[in-house]
């Protein structure tokens, strides 16, 4: 293994472990300072953070397609994901939301392959099938025989999320890694202005410091940094070798909500999270078809 690849499996293992702390972070911050200084505020204290390196580095503006495929990046990560993660965050413990966000590497691949003009194997439809399945269960066993609001809302996090990586992972071949998320962030914050501004009350004031703490680590790793370690990763590494670093992610994630929220964790939970990830490696590695 080259000093490149090596540096990519640490970068994108970095990554990992920021965006695992994101659903934590969420459910800390929640209940102090609202779900649209949480869900949109981050990324109006990343538009901070970005334009200042934008500035400094004198960035060049995109073209009219590539401002077309930032559109949907933004919508997918900079709103879409972090307003419904959020809104489940209020009823959902972060284990709950692990299983269920361990289908992101699987919808990702299916839009990457509809995207390049790509058939999906059957193999891919059967994996994705089984893993949709065993999340669904799952969410209604928990939720006493019904499908909760939260449930719902990280299933369609997880579609929208991975229509957004799949476009923002084509576009980075253009623009660089970590600059398709930096101009998304700058394209969605000035529309959360407005309505983050009318959200902030002087309560807020009042917020302990580990939520103060989750909400500026929102904003700065989990909508910025953690995606310029994660493109960047894949980018020195590969895409395939740092992307097996994914199947990690639900445990690191279950792991976190053990150490700083005090969850407990059964051992359904880990055979559930185990089924999951073997059906995203199973349908991400499946062939595929020209179309």
């Amino acid at each position: 293994m080259g000093n490149d690849t090596r540096r990519g499996m640490v970068l994108g293992l970095i990554g990992i472990i920021c965006f695992s702390l994101t659903l934590p972070a969420t459910s800390i911050a929640v209940p102090y300072f609202g779900e649209t200084i949480v869900g949109l505020g981050r990324t109006v204290i990343a538009a901070i953070v970005v334009g200042t390196i934008f500035i400094i580095k004198k960035q060049s503006i995109p073209n009219k397609r590539q401002f077309i495929s930032l559109l949907i990046v933004a919508i997918g990560a900079v709103l879409a994901f972090p307003l419904l993660t959020t809104f489940a965050m209020k009823t959902l413990p972060v284990s709950h939301g692990a299983i269920e966000l361990a289908l992101l590497p699987l919808a990702t691949a299916g839009f990457a392959m509809w995207r390049g003009g790509e058939r999906p194997s059957k193999r891919y439809w059967i994996a994705s099938i089984m893993g949709a399945v065993t999340v669904l269960a799952y969410a209604v066993y928990l939720g006493v025989g019904q499908l909760q609001k939260g449930d719902i809302a990280l299933i369609a996090a997880v579609v929208i999320l991975g229509l957004s990586y799949a476009e923002g992972g084509k576009l980075s071949k253009e623009l660089g890694s970590w600059q398709v998320i930096a101009w998304a962030i700058l394209i969605g914050a000035p529309f959360f202005i407005i309505p983050v501004s009318f959200s902030i009350s002087v309560h807020m004031l009042q917020a302990p410091i580990e939520a103060w703490i989750s909400l500026f680590y929102l904003g700065v790793v989990s909508q910025f940094l953690a995606y310029v370690a994660w493109y960047g990763g894949m980018s020195l590494g590969g895409i395939a070798r740092v992307g097996q670093i994914q199947y990690l992610q639900p445990f690191i994630m279950i792991a976190f909500s053990v150490l700083f929220l005090g969850e407990s964790i059964t051992w359904l939970s880990i055979g559930l999270a185990i089924i999951v990830v073997m059906c995203v490696i199973i349908g991400k590695n499946a062939p595929v078809v020209k179309g």
